[in-house]
């Protein structure tokens, strides 16, 4: 994948101002994030359209994430069964983030 390294800069990047904002902007404001693993959408075609069974066996959950998936994270960030959390990180990524899984089964 093209600009990979960018990419991964640009990433950790918004996970540092994630925190720094959550220090400054406390307490009134939360700050959180979100951090997809492989989604089915357009953007991540090349990460999984060509390999999708393969990267769906490497999955812990067996499978490709879909927006819904992010979307109900967002969701919960957005309400208030998320008022005791500012600063993190919320990792929807069907634990990829894990490695893969294949050895294992």
């Amino acid at each position: 994948m093209a600009n990979i390294g960018v990419y991964n800069a640009s990433k950790s990047a918004l996970i540092y101002l994630t925190e720094q904002l959550a220090l400054e902007l406390s307490p009134g404001v939360r700050v959180n994030a979100v951090a997809p693993g492989v989604v089915r959408t357009r953007l991540a075609e090349a990460l999984w359209k060509d390999h999708e069974p393969r990267v769906a066996a490497a999955t812990p959950l067996g499978r490709i994430g879909e927006p819904a998936d992010v979307a109900a994270a967002i969701g919960f960030l957005a309400s208030d069964a998320s008022s005791w959390m500012t600063g993190e990180i919320m990792v929807i990524d069907g634990g990829q983030r894990l490695g893969d899984v294949t050895s294992y089964r």
